[in-house]
């Protein structure tokens, strides 16, 4: 059982910058990729970046390209999530997914942080 532990939310302004990391613990040797996903209020939740634990392949979503960056340190178990350039629209609770296997990079992730909140004031 992979647990995840968010840390690095906080509320900052449009423009600004903030890093969100995810700390991995237990099962974490089978880890296929780690991402990240958010959910705004009233709003379903939604892919934001994804990495490949083998290799480093990176995938982000259409609404962060070119803003946010993710990264991984294998040594510490840990992804992040670098918000460059962050707009209103990207306040959300920001969450650590893990999975073991998904042929589907943008879902079917097993475990699941906590979440930590970005707020984005304008």
């Amino acid at each position: 059982q992979v647990q995840l532990v968010e840390s690095g939310g906080g509320l900052v302004q449009a423009g600004g910058s903030l890093r969100l990391s995810c700390a991995a613990s237990r099962g974490t040797a089978s880890v296929y990729a780690m991402g990240w996903f958010r959910q705004a209020p009233g709003k379903e939740r939604e892919f934001v970046s994804t990495i490949k634990w083998s290799g480093g392949s990176t995938y982000y979503a259409d609404s962060v390209k070119g803003r946010f960056t993710i990264s991984r340190d294998n040594a510490k178990n840990t992804v992040y999530l670098q918000m460059n350039s962050v707009k209103p629209e990207d306040t959300a609770v920001y969450y650590c997914a893990a999975t073991r296997y998904t042929p589907n990079l943008t879902d079917g992730y097993e475990y699941w942080g906590r979440g930590t909140q970005v707020t984005v004031s304008s």
